[in-house]
Order: structure tokens, then sequence, then C-alpha cells
């Protein structure tokens, strides 16, 4: 029988927060991955499969990689160092702004995601660290997510984000945004293909290239964070968990594959360290300080990494 309240669970993120089922997820009672909850997770997947059809062209990669690109910059110079980390201050707007950008990657909400990352750095490598290689690399990379006890979000641990209703609004309808992203992809495309058919590039190749495999490459690289970068490069510095620095990762990732670096010191703004450490997010963030849409940037390198074991630093932000 059709459960519509698995159906509604795709659109509105509060049918599983306030769901009688939400206190076993939490308490660890509720377990097992919740199979119609990811069929959107499975179905971009196979929806690029339509590539064969639809075929490529120069232009359909193109977009491919700006829309990875601006994606991707959001998730780690918003998501990860905004708001799990708070390495620098912004406007109001621009938080909600790459609040969404973020949440177009199909990477759940600002809220959910910041506060799974800040357990981890308090946890990680442990037994409590949810994506850690320990447990298995396929649940690391993947498969914890898509657990039913990790679906819902823990307000708990993002209390200073909490404050915003904008950002509660994309943590609960996070399906929305990456609706909408497809949305203007598709429209990107039909103008594509009816001002410039020399191109040759039909509006389902833009749409399918555009966001489907954008969306899965820009999906499985961050995860490489959580999986890869625990088990494959090099560690400079003797941080209390599996955390390497990883020359591919840090440029597939704008700068993120710099993860031993970062472990040691999460509250800095800055990851690639040594000058020969490419760093694009940061560069990024730097430019975006000389106009003015971010500042405060923080440069964090004396904090020794056993400061996150605090209270306080799960409810501030602090030092993670």
């Amino acid at each position: 029988m059709f459960d519509s309240m698995k159906f509604t669970q795709w659109f509105d993120n509060n049918k599983v927060n306030l769901s009688s089922e939400s206190s076993k997820a939490i308490n660890g009672e509720y377990t097992g991955i919740d199979w119609p909850r990811v069929i959107p997770f499975i179905a971009i997947h196979l929806t690029c499969l339509f590539a064969f059809v639809t075929g490529v062209s120069w232009i359909a990669i193109a977009v491919c990689l700006v829309t990875y690109f601006i994606r991707m910059f959001a998730i780690t110079a918003f998501y990860h160092r905004y708001f799990s980390h708070k390495t620098f201050k912004t406007s109001r707007f621009m938080q909600a702004f790459f609040g969404f950008l973020g949440a177009c990657s199909t990477q759940r909400g600002p809220l959910w995601w910041a506060a799974h990352h800040r357990h981890h750095h308090i946890h990680s490598d442990s037994d409590y660290d949810v994506h850690s290689p320990k447990h298995g690399f396929i649940k690391s990379h993947m498969t914890w997510f898509l657990n039913k006890k990790h679906f819902p979000t823990q307000h708990q641990r993002v209390k200073d984000l909490n404050q915003y209703p904008e950002l509660r609004f994309l943590d609960r309808f996070d399906i929305v945004p990456p609706i909408i992203f497809a949305v203007l992809v598709l429209l990107l495309g039909i103008y594509i293909e009816s001002s410039y058919p020399q191109l040759e590039a039909s509006r389902w190749q833009i749409l399918i290239w555009g966001f489907f495999i954008s969306t899965i490459l820009l999906s499985h690289v961050t995860f490489c964070i959580n999986s890869l970068a625990h088990k494959v490069g090099t560690r400079r510095y003797n941080t209390n968990d599996d955390s390497r620095n990883n020359f591919l990762l840090a440029i597939l990732t704008l700068g993120e594959g710099w993860h031993n670096n970062h472990h040691q010191f999460p509250g800095s703004v800055r990851q690639g360290i040594k000058w020969w450490e490419i760093d694009i997010s940061y560069y990024i963030l730097k430019f975006f300080e000389k106009v003015g849409l971010v500042w405060d940037l923080r440069y964090s390198k004396t904090q020794p990494t056993t400061a996150l074991n605090t209270n306080n630093s799960i409810a501030n932000g602090e030092n993670l």
C-alpha cells in the first residue's frame, strides 16, 4: 500500500523531524536505509543515463562545469567554512543566498549539514563518528546519510543558525532549491537551443549535463572528503584522527582536500597553508572580502584540536 507520509517527507522534512519515529532515530533505535526517502537520490543517478540519448556537446560540458563550480563553492565556502565553522562573517542576505545555492547541490539543508559536520569534528574517526571509514568505506562515503537515524536535523548542535527563519525554511524544504535550479538550467537549455542552433545542443542535453551529471559529480567528489580524505594522502600534523591532505581532492573540491590541515586548524578560513596548496574557495573569499561581501576572516593557527570538546563549541560554532 502506498505510504503518503513517505511521499510528503520528500518535500517537508518536518514530517521526519516531528514524526513519532524521530525520537527513536535520535536515540539510535531506528536504523537501516529508508528506501522510500532515498528514491530521489537514486533517480538522479539513473537519470544521468539519458546522456546516452541526448548526446554531448562542448557547451553542455561547459554548463556542467559551471554549475558544478558554483555549487561546490557554496558547499565548501558557506556550508563548510561559514555555517559549520564560522570562519568569517557576512550579511544575512549572503548567508541566505549561498544557503540556497548550497541546498541546490542536493546535500540537504544548511542546518542539517552543519549539525552533522560539527558532530564529525568532535568525534572524528571515533566510534561516534557516523561517517568514519573505520566503519566501512561505502558507509563513510554514502550510506551513512541514507540511514533513517540520520535524516532528522539535530537542531541542538546549530543553535546559532536556528535563529534565522530563512535558514530553517531551506532546511525544512531542502528539495525545493534543487528543483528550482534544475528548472533554471532547463530554461538556459531552451535559450541555447533556440538562439544558438549552431551549437547543436538541445534543452534536454543541457539539463542532463548541467543539472543531473553535474550534481552527481558534485555529490560524490564532496563525499570523498569523508571517505578518501581519511584514507589516502599525507599527514603533516599528528591530529587525533586519520585526516589526510590530498592534492587531487583539493583541486576537485576547491580546497577541501587539505583535510589534515583543516583538522589541525578547524577554525581557519584558509585550508591550503603552504603557498603551493591551492585553495580556490579561500581565494574567492579573499576577493569577497575586498569588495565587502564578507569580513573578519579568521586565521586560526594555534588552536589545538582538543579545544573542540566543549558544549559551547557545539552551540556557538566556535573552534569547529
